[in-house]
This record gives structure tokens, sequence and C-alpha cells, in this order.
């Protein structure tokens, strides 16, 4: 079960909020390993690791187009339809968030302009091992077709017998992705940061990934390469008080908690009953997951807080920062105006987590380990770069030309003041 934690006193928080530690040495040296050798032998390299890690006999790394379009043929139609109505809604959603190109005169003849730029070549990681998440697939497939993104790039892990999963391939489909290739772990992240003869190297990485594609995401980063943000494993945090219902409740710790033995969860409520209830709950429905073992131990990293009032509650979620927020209280909406710190929130008993991970609209691929704190999930905006434009007549620089002249001298600047200067004494009609 959850270890309870009753009323503990602030001084305790910053203990409590600490998420489960990795041997991060270790790690960075394996996973600088993997990279080295792939940005010197290339698709050599990616098929050694292929065979090493995954068990797999890559004899070709992209997916076909026959593969491609026979997955479609591999799934139900239930399944296909489930798939159309989640990308509808995200691109409902994210559809909204396209265009915030404007421009200003700031004073008479000085224009300024902000455009949104979409980033050439971008590149998706798909998990596809114990859980292919083709929902992810949609997630960044979607608005990077909106942003405008000219070329994407997608990897996943093949299953041993060196197919993809027929529903990651239906899904790419439907997002116009046909660049995808058979690989995972470090040696994927790899292959898009430098390139090698089969995969071409991108601008820009995204996608959720286990902790060496989390590092290998974060070393590229440091060379030649963008990513979405940092990631580490999924979390979810409950508010809650006595009208939350515990079976719901329950559900929702479970369905973090599935995700991998790293996972963490937290409720943090007023009502002792409820802790007891959930307790139960949790208890009854963990045998019938097909994945228990690993939430089991996800639970034991987790934890179960008693606060005095639901004022405390939000502030001890804003301190920890959760990737997924649950407020399931009878003031939900107002408690959701509190909120400081948190990768996408989901107000009121009816709003499950799995919502959001799937077809509610919003964007799954959200910043974990604290770092919603600082960080925003996956959006349009993610896919474009902001590059600024100015357009100043001649009358216009006479304007703010002493102005310039005056703050680049004070500077040091006489390059800077000299540029203003130099065209304020010509009398060139241009």
């Amino acid at each position: 079960m959850i270890p309870v934690f009753n009323n503990p006193g602030r001084t305790k928080w910053e203990e409590l909020a600490k998420r489960p530690s990795i041997d991060n040495v270790s790690l960075e040296k394996t996973v600088r390993k993997i990279l080295t050798k792939v940005k010197l032998k290339g698709d050599k390299a990616l098929k050694i690791f292929s065979k090493k890690l995954d068990g797999v006999n890559l004899k070709r790394i992209p997916v076909s187009e026959n593969e491609i379009n026979a997955a479609s043929n591999q799934l139900n139609d239930n399944l296909k339809n489930a798939i159309q109505q989640a990308k509808y809604n995200i691109e409902i959603f994210h559809l909204q968030q396209k265009g915030d190109t404007y421009q200003v005169e700031v004073m008479p003849g000085v224009s300024c302009e902000r455009r949104s730029v979409p980033i050439e070549k971008i590149g998706i990681y798909i998990p596809g091992g114990s859980a292919p998440l083709f929902s992810t697939v949609l997630m960044s497939g979607i608005p990077a077709q909106i942003a405008g993104c000219k070329e994407i790039v997608l990897c996943t892990p093949p299953l041993k017998d060196g197919t993809v999963h027929p529903a990651i391939l239906y899904s790419a489909n439907l997002c116009g992705i046909s660049k995808i290739f058979k690989l995972g772990g470090a040696q994927a992240i790899a292959a898009m940061a430098y390139g090698t003869e089969s995969v071409p190297k991108v601008f820009k990485i995204f996608g959720p990934g286990n902790q060496y594609v989390t590092c290998a995401k974060q070393l590229v980063q440091q060379v030649n390469v963008a990513i979405d943000m940092p990631a580490g494993p999924s979390e979810l945090l409950i508010i809650a008080d006595d009208t939350a219902v515990p079976g719901f409740v329950a559900a929702d710790l479970l369905s973090q908690a599935e995700h991998g033995p790293d996972s963490q969860v937290f409720l943090i409520t007023t009502s002792a009953d409820l802790v007891k209830n959930v307790q139960t709950e949790i208890a009854g429905q963990l045998t019938l997951l097909s994945r228990k073992e690993i939430a089991k131990r996800s639970l034991e990293s987790s934890k179960i807080i008693l606060v005095n009032n639901l004022e405390e509650a939000m502030e001890f979620s804003n301190l920890y920062a959760p990737e997924h927020l649950i407020i399931a209280s009878k003031n939900a909406d107002e408690l959701s105006m509190k909120v400081i710190s948190a990768g996408s929130v989901f107000i009121g008993n009816y709003s499950p987590e799995s919502a959001g991970d799937y077809a509610s609209g919003t964007n799954h691929t959200l910043p974990t380990n604290g770092y919603a704190a600082m960080y925003s999930g996956v959006s349009v905006d993610s896919f474009v770069k902001k590059i600024t434009f100015q357009h100043l007549t001649k009358e216009g620089l006479k304007s703010i030309g002493n102005t310039i002249e005056l703050m680049a001298e004070a500077e040091g600047l006489l390059a800077h003041k000299n540029a203003v200067r130099i065209r304020l004494k010509n009398n060139y009609e241009i």
C-alpha cells in the first residue's frame, strides 16, 4: 500500500516532495558510449545496438511503405474509430494555438513584427516496448503538422519479430508521417541528433522514453539539437476532499502507477475516511490489472498526505509541480485558479487523467520531475521559432537615432553608434 503521512509539518514538505533518485553517473557513462558509436559508425552501430539491447536483427532500418499501408488492416474498426476521434479532438484544440504573428508601429517610421516560423526538421520518439504509445504519435504529429514542419522523422523500437506495432504506424499515417524508423533507446536519439546513412538529422527531438532515452536527449541538446523538455517518469498528484469518490481516486492513482516502477503518485487530502477507503479500493482494483507488479513497485515510492485544509493541499502541489494534477473537490473550479505549477490540470470528479492522455484534446507530453515549475507542455508553439523583424524608415531612424547613439556610447560600443550616425549623415535617396 501507499505510505500515509498524517499532517506533516511544513519543514518536512521538501523531503516529502522529492522524486526517487537514480544513479546518473553510471547512466550517463553508458549513454555517452552509445551516442559516440552511433555518431562514428552510423547504421552499423544502430544495428549492433538493436541486436544487443532489443534482441532484434534489423535487416532494414526504415519502415517500408507497404508496412505502413498494411497497418490499417491489422487493427479492428473500433480502435481505428477511437484513434480518429482522438485525432479530431486534438486537432480542434491545437488549431486554436496557431498564428500569433503580430505587427506594431512603435513610433512613426519604426515598425516591429514577430512571426512564427516552423522548425523545418523535427524528430519524434515513440516508446514501443511493453506499452506502445501510439497516442503520443498524435500528440506530437498533429501540432507538428499544424505548425507546418517540412520534415518529420519518427523512431520507435520494433517488436521482437522486427515489425512495428500497427497502431503506431496507423496513427503516424493519419498524421502524414512517412519517415519511420525501427529504432529504440538512446541509439534512436543519437540517430536523429547526428544523422546516419538511413536516418536524417533533425533540429529538435520530441517524445517520452525511459531513463536512457531521457539521458540521451539531455546530452545531445548540449551539442547540436534542441529537445522538447527535460522529462522523467510519469507522475500524478490528486487533491481531494470528502466529496471525492474513493473508487475514482484509486483508479486514477493506479493509472499512473502502471506506467512504470519509477512512476510516482500522490494523494493530498483533508479526509481521513477517504484515505482509508482509497487504500481499500486500490487493493481491490490492483488485482485486476495486467501490470499490477509494475504498479505495486510504483506505489512503494508514492505517498498519501493528510492535510488540514485544501489551501495547504494546493501549496504542497505547487511545491511538487506535478506532471498531472487532478482536483477532486466541491470547489474544484475555484481551487484550479490557484494552480501555479503543473503540467496539465483535471478539474472535478469526472475528469480522469487518462482523458488527457488520449482524447480530450490537450497534449499529454508534459514536464515531469518538478520542471512544471518552469516549463510548459508540448503545443504548436513547441514546433515553431519566433523570429522578430523591424523596418525603419529614414525618418524613423532619425526619431530614435540619438537614443541609440547615447546608449551605445555609454556601453563603450562605438561601432554601434557609428552604424546610426553614418546613416543620418548621408543624403541618399534609397
